[in-house]
């Protein structure tokens, strides 16, 4: 029985956010648009460093749960925190919103992950990551139950580095489609394909992914070329439901059969764009968990992530659903 819309894996991190200029960034050598990870050391350093800061839950795969949740369909997270203050506070916040979250806390080892966000004016956010207790996700955290009980199982590239975290991944996966269930997977970054392409496309061609999540950056990385045409070509040569956003050009899903467009929602002012993606996603899932049709799953998505960029932080401030509702994407 399926009690659940959408169940996500990945990473459990507490943002820590704050605004900054050019000249921070260019003083601490740190690539502007950028994510780069940090050891708990330099962490410390940084937090000393930055302004007044922001804390709110986030990672990746917890934003895209809550933006379902908002949506009004019924969410679940996997994800691993540590057994202290950070880790209590992301509990806390995921329950809050009406995400599940069963999985045990660590109780000894790494701490909670973090992500310290430099969020510029004009909105670009420069992410310096720790990962911590995120990258000690094991198969035992998944239930097959939850599982089989979600119509779509979503999986965050970002944690495809832990061998672990990975078998994880591969246990949930099979446990989805054995229910016929349909699995995503997004690509997270331009990096990460660099380090798992080979991977990541044999997920592809061998049946695993479903639905392909990825920006026209990610996307052009997986296919090693810089011309997006050919990029768009070879996805969609692929069996999957290929779903690509390019900011403020809007989005394309793209199947064997046809390429559909999909415009960007208008933005009074851009403030963040931390979570974009993210909450594209969660449109785009939770059209797929109401059988919505492929272009308007992406104009949920791209409702969604409008609402996201025009605050500080990951997850959503406004009713998504009510939002969705006034533009008669939803009943």
């Amino acid at each position: 029985m399926q009690t659940l819309d959408v169940l996500t894996l990945g990473n459990a991190i507490v943002d820590v956010l704050a605004h900054t200029d050019d000249a921070f960034l260019a003083a601490r050598k740190l690539n502007k648009g950028s994510m780069q990870l940090i050891d708990e050391a330099l962490a410390e350093e940084l937090f000393a460093a930055m302004g007044p800061a922001t804390i709110v839950s986030g990672g990746s795969g917890a934003n895209t749960a809550v933006g379902v949740a908002s949506l009004g369909c019924r969410s679940a997270f996997v994800g691993k925190v540590r057994d202290d203050e950070l880790g209590r506070l992301y509990i806390h916040d995921l329950h809050a919103v009406g995400v599940g979250f069963d999985v045990a806390p660590a109780e000894d080892g790494p701490a909670t992950a973090r992500s310290f966000i430099l969020v510029t004016p004009d909105g670009e956010r420069t992410m310096n990551t720790y990962l911590g207790a995120s990258q000690h996700l094991r198969p035992d955290d998944v239930d097959p139950h939850q599982v089989r009980a979600a119509r779509i199982v979503y999986l965050e590239g970002y944690l495809w580095d832990p061998p672990q975290a990975k078998q994880a991944f591969r246990k949930a996966m099979t446990i989805a489609h054995e229910a016929d269930n349909r699995v995503a997977l997004t690509l997270s970054d331009p990096f990460c394909v660099d380090r798992y392409r080979e991977e990541f496309l044999r997920l592809i061609r061998d049946g695993s992914v479903d639905v392909l999540f990825a920006n026209i950056h990610e996307l052009k990385s997986l296919y090693q070329t810089a011309d997006e045409a050919t990029a768009l070509a070879a996805l969609r040569e692929e069996r999957v439901v290929g779903v690509v956003t390019r900011s403020a050009d809007g989005a394309l899903v793209v199947t064997r059969e046809a390429t559909r467009a999909v415009p960007a929602c208008p933005v009074e002012t851009l403030v963040d764009t931390t979570g974009a993606g993210d909450l594209f996603a969660a449109g785009f899932l939770a059209g797929l968990a109401l059988s919505l049709d492929h272009a308007d799953c992406a104009r949920l998505g791209a409702l969604s992530a409008a609402a996201v960029i025009q605050h500080l932080g990951a997850r959503p401030q406004a009713d998504l659903r009510d939002l969705a509702r006034q533009a008669g994407l939803l009943a």
